[in-house]
């Protein structure tokens, strides 16, 4: 019994520790600990990917190396996730490495978080129209402006460059024009919260001739832009209110992320040439057109001043003027780098970057900019308080010539002299040759200097519940000037410094805006609700002064102002713009298949009368992912399906300041030895508002796992209460009052968008994309259109950017000069009575096709942008035939003799004034509004990413980026996509460069 009772205590004993010993390694086991890994995508490691525990809060982000460290207990499941490519889950065991491979997914598009301004939303949730690139599209495009980085790129979307010269503006037209007032059609831009006014800084006298208007979105550097979004119908625009009346462009800069510190950094540099000439006349065959002309004109001797033909100059020089004037090469540098990291709860972003283009013109001209860029983001530990703060400095300065050399460069005599004499001066010939060198000896010179910092405030009151402000500022100030000196002329004309002048401009446009916010977010059931309410104060102050001073007593003080003999004022305005509104948003989804959301918005302007300065705007968006429904689930085609509509109002308040008051001006007239005033606008009290009816329908569809991804969109708008000019008799001493006309403006279009995954393998990968856009103008209705002035410039079903031209009908055979369409028959052709055929220079078509490559380590990824197009072709611009200015080599089919049938009139030097006149008429005819269609390849870009035991330390990456490498057209001009006729067309830039992190 002893026995078996001490036997039976030591089992027991042996069965305790037995239990003790099991509890304390399954204690052990359960004790978190340090798990890492490395993530790659099959080539490289994969910087920035997203590691956590499952079901925690843990969550830590891989560096550059694609390495991380995180701490986690054996019965844990790691999450990875990053954008692109499949989330991956790995149950941790008794692992304590834990490598990973992603793989690209097709299907991650759906859930990519849209920005839509006030709130975020998932692709296949969203009800509205909106567009999107994100940095890995912008990366590869060697530009300096946004707009550039979005050509070609978004259906809907319309941009093209003004000119190719540094520091150009850009026009952009999102789903059409909606404005009778050129200037009332441009998108609201949003930069991290904060509204960027879209308003030129520069001034028409001064920024006329080189480079034209100055963008003011020059101010963002490409390369810190994490995302761009444009909102188009009334459901995406509509929270926006009267701002968003023309489309919201909302650019998102990237934010700093857990991890360790970074250092990111890219140097490029490269090239920009023009690459389509003109092809002009030769010395024989210019030379063989002036004898011609003159002998049509019955002049046997040549006058004293034809030194192209008398012998003055060389018969036998010959020099291709383009090449030598615009020929040149502009050399293209650009350095970008960033430091970025933190800890959970805070985490914070630097950059910098320099840039400068030179020109193709001769001479030391450059375009440069410089800026530096910080965010920081902080959380509090109970996760209820968020703060972010996004601010960034840039200064740009522009020094180019005064005046574009293109026109010269194709007009000029091909056997005019050189440019210089034996001594190296600026040759003059004996003053029989104006050298067009002279025009680089006046500057325009610009300097601007801009700030945009934005503050975002959030706390979460209580579950679902948050309460956030968004405070933004913007300060910018411009200055540009364009000289004209004495040295610009011949200096046998003894020009001294008193002919000397300036045009100067300086603009200051300071801002700021606060936006309290709450959001409440509540599922009940099978329904989803998110509601968010806020309220918009905004002001923005602005001033503009521009002047010009003549005669100065030297040149080196034409930029001292106090140095002119005289000084006047040609622009003076000082004025406030203060804005307030309510907006709210209440989405509703059940059973996350049927969504609806509601938006409105009641917007206060300053710009308008009393009684008027308040309107409301709203839109209501609905979809169905009809793909999720039961009789669609067992089918292996069709993966994402959406149909979705919206029809909303929006508005417009861009008019200007004041223009509902009376208004007074100073006068050009003294009294009494005080300047006076003179009235200039008359008070209007029941000025209001423009107002935009949106409707769209669209369908979204993706088949075989989204591989193949097509999305169609038909849309409708209408814009009325036009804010423009209403014109008045003569005898009331106005030209117009300022007030709602009562016209309507219709735009309709088609969008699609197609994606593809044609190749998906573990080496190699194909993803194709396309947008196409197709949209008719139309002016629906105008009242009493004949009797106003617009009469000649509007047509009633037709398209607000049209032309009314003179019908070109060929050449006389029997006089060989230009003949037009005599609409009312009396004999004369004559502005007002036979301009009557309309020509529409809206595109009829748009799009882009995208296509990446991905193989091993390598690259490939390029834009072919297509545009279905009219315009006016280079014959706007040319000189009268026979005269003492080159041709392009079509006027070598001319008229000789009667019965000839040609396609350029009879030569003439000028004598004959029926041809001249002829000539003109040509220039404003449908005669030279020819096809100037277009296909370019856009953007190609190759890198490759260098193996890590090459640089052990960094990821490294090699580029080669081009753009506006070929272009393919039937465009008889220097460029078909420029508008802007004797301006340096867009330039084939062509870059290489590297980029590293570590």
């Amino acid at each position: 019994m002893a026995y078996s009772f001490i036997l039976g205590v030591s089992l027991f004993s042996s069965s305790s520790n037995a239990n003790n010993t099991l509890a304390y390694a399954t204690v052990q086991q359960q004790q978190p600990s340090k798990i890492s890994g490395t993530i790659t995508d099959g080539i490289g490691p994969v910087p920035g990917v997203t590691i956590a525990v499952k079901g925690k809060s843990l969550t830590v982000i891989s560096d550059y190396k694609g390495e991380y460290v995180i701490e986690a207990s054996p019965t844990d499941i790691l999450v990875f996730s990053f954008m692109g490519f499949k989330t991956v889950e790995v149950s941790i065991s008794s692992q304590k490495i834990v490598n990973v491979e992603l793989k690209e997914d097709a299907t991650a598009l759906q859930e990519v978080k849209i920005n839509a301004g006030y709130y975020s939303v998932k692709e296949k949730e969203r009800t509205g129209s909106i567009a999107k690139i994100t940095s890995k599209d912008i990366e590869t495009q060697p530009v300096t402006n946004v707009l550039a980085a979005m050509q070609g790129r978004m259906a809907g979307v319309n941009i093209t460059q003004q000119t190719g010269t540094g520091g150009s503006n850009f026009s952009i037209q999102i789903r059409g024009l909606n404005s009778l007032r050129k200037d009332g059609n441009a998108p609201l831009y949003i930069i991290d919260g904060v509204p960027y006014s879209s308003e030129s800084i520069g001034y028409g006298i001064t920024s006329t001739n080189m480079p034209g208007p100055t963008s003011p979105l020059n101010n963002i550097n490409p390369a810190d832009i994490e995302s761009i979004d444009v909102l188009k119908d009334a459901d995406a625009t509509a929270i926006y209110g009267s701002r968003g009346s023309n489309g919201v462009v909302l650019v998102s800069t990237k934010k700093g992320k857990k991890g360790k510190t970074k250092f990111s950094g890219a140097l490029s540099q490269g090239t920009g040439k023009v690459v389509r000439y003109m092809k002009m006349l030769n010395t024989e065959q210019y030379l063989a057109m002036r004898a011609e002309a003159f002998a049509n004109d019955g002049i046997t001797t040549y006058p004293d001043d034809a030194y192209d033909i008398n012998g003055t100059w060389d018969k036998n020089r010959y020099t291709d003027w383009q090449k030598e004037l615009i020929g040149g090469t502009a050399q293209i540098t650009n350095i970008n780098a960033s430091v970025s990291g933190g800890s959970d709860l805070t985490q914070f972003l630097i950059s910098t970057n320099y840039s400068k283009e030179t020109t193709v013109f001769p001479g030391n001209f450059a375009y440069k900019k410089a800026n530096v860029r910080l965010n920081v983001n902080h959380e509090s530990e109970d996760k209820k308080f968020r703060i972010n703060f996004t601010g960034g400095y840039t200064l740009q300065g522009n020094n180019q010539p005064s005046t574009d050399l293109t026109t010269e460069a194709s007009l000029l005599a091909p056997n005019a002299p050189a440019l210089y004499d034996e001594a190296g001066n600026l040759n003059w010939e004996n003053n029989s040759f104006n050298n067009p060198l002279r025009n680089l000896n006046g500057l325009f010179k610009s300097k601007t200097y801009d700030l945009v910092a934005n503050t975002l405030l959030s706390y979460s009151l209580i579950k679902n519940t948050e309460v956030k402000v968004n405070l933004g500022y913007t300060d910018l100030n411009h200055g540009e000037s364009s000289t004209f000196p004495s040295t610009i002329y011949n200096p046998a004309f003894s020009f001294g410094s008193d002919m000397s002048y300036i045009f100067y401009n300086t603009t200051a446009r300071q801002s700021w805006i606060i936006e309290p916010q709450l959001n409440w977010k509540a599922s009940l059931r099978d329904i989803k609700t998110d509601i968010l309410i806020g309220s918009t104060f905004q002001q923005q102050n602005n001033k503009l002064q521009a002047f010009q001073g003549s005669g100065f007593t030297s040149n080196s003080l034409i930029y001292n102002p106090a140095a002119a003999s005289t000084t006047q004022v040609m622009a003076h305005n000082e004025s406030v713009y203060k804005y307030h509104s309510l907006f709210g948003r209440i989405n509703l989804n059940w059973k996350e298949k049927y969504i609806m959301n509601l938006t409105g918005r009641r917007d206060g302007s300053s710009r308008f009368g009393p009684g008027n300065n308040f309107a409301w705007f709203g839109a209501v968006g609905f979809a169905w992912i009809f793909s999720i429904e039961d009789f669609f689930k067992d089918n292996n085609i069709l993966s994402s399906g959406k149909l979705r509509t919206s029809y909303g109002t929006t508005g417009s308040d861009q008019i200007g300041n004041y223009q509902f008051l009376n208004s007074y001006s100073p006068a050009n007239a003294y009294y009494q030895g005080v300047i006076g005033l003179q009235p200039t606008r008359l008070y209007n009290a029941n000025f209001g508002w423009e107002t935009n009816k949106k409707l769209e329908i669209a369908i979204e569809t993706g088949f075989f796992d989204d591989r193949l991804f097509f999305t169609a969109a038909l849309y409708r708008n209408r814009s009325s209460d036009q804010l423009v000019g209403i014109p008045l008799p003569g005898t009331t001493g106005f030209a117009s009052l300022q007030s709602n006309l009562d016209a309507t403006v219709e735009n309709r279009g088609l969008e699609l968008t197609i994606r593809t995954v044609n190749l998906q393998t573990k080496d190699f990968s194909w993803i194709s994309s396309l947008n196409f856009s197709t949209a008719k103008n139309k002016l629906i209705s105008f009242p009493h259109l004949e009797e106003s002035t617009y009469s000649n410039k509007y047509v009633i079903g037709q398209p607000l950017n049209i032309q009314k031209v003179y019908q070109y009908n060929g050449i006389d055979p029997q006089t060989g000069m230009y003949s037009f369409e005599d609409v009312n028959g009396d004999g004369k052709i004559t502005a007002l009575e036979d301009k009557q055929t309309i020509k529409d220079l809206n595109p009829s078509y748009f799009g882009g096709v995208h296509n990446q490559f991905k193989y091993k380590r390598w690259n490939l990824d390029f834009l072919f942008q297509f545009v279905k197009q009219k315009n006016f072709n280079t014959a706007a611009m040319i000189a009268v035939p026979g005269t003492k200015f080159n041709q392009q080599i079509a006027v070598l089919d001319h008229w000789q003799q009667p019965g000839d049938a040609s396609t350029t009139q009879i030569y003439t030097s000028g004598a004959n004034q029926a041809a001249v006149q002829a000539l003109y008429n040509y220039v404003a005819s449908d005669g030279v509004i020819l096809d100037a269609s277009y296909v370019r390849l856009k953007n190609i870009a190759l890198s490759f990413d260098f193996p890590n035991k090459w640089f052990p330390s960094m990821n490294c990456k090699a580029r080669l980026e081009s753009q506006n490498l070929l272009t393919i057209t039937s465009f008889k001009g220097s460029d078909p996509e420029s508008t802007s006729i004797g301006f340096t067309p867009p330039l084939r830039v062509i870059t290489a460069g590297l980029q590293f992190n570590f």
